[in-house]
């Protein structure tokens, strides 16, 4: 996978430079991608980038994440809810069809054949 084009800006922001930054971005996507299995899913971006950042704050002077007043702000809590808001269609609709189908099931039931 190519690196991110936010690559250089996270670098820049956790005071590394785009060198390391690049070669913490090759440990991520590789562990991502054994934990993950393939590299294509979106599961597999979504680690790679979350373990990018996690990198680059503990090799950093500085957080990428800033804390203010008690709670974490900026890029990796929004790449966190990014996430969730994504799935939210997903959820929406497999519970629509299990709604579909427990109706389904219930309307018809077990087909029965009286002899």
């Amino acid at each position: 996978m190519k690196a991110p084009k936010i690559l250089p800006w996270i670098a820049h922001r956790a005071g590394i430079s785009e060198e390391l930054a690049l070669k913490l971005w090759r440990r991520a996507a590789g562990e991502a991608e054994v934990i993950a299995g393939c590299c294509t899913s979106s599961e597999y971006h979504r680690l790679a980038v979350e373990r990018f950042i996690d990198y680059a704050e503990a090799e950093g002077d500085r957080s990428v994440a800033r804390d203010a007043l008690a709670s974490r702000t900026c890029v990796s809590w929004l790449l966190r809810h990014q996430n969730r808001i994504s799935k939210l269609n997903l959820i929406t609709a497999h519970s629509l069809v299990r709604l579909w189908q427990s109706q389904w099931v219930e309307f018809f039931g077990p087909q029965r054949h009286a002899f």
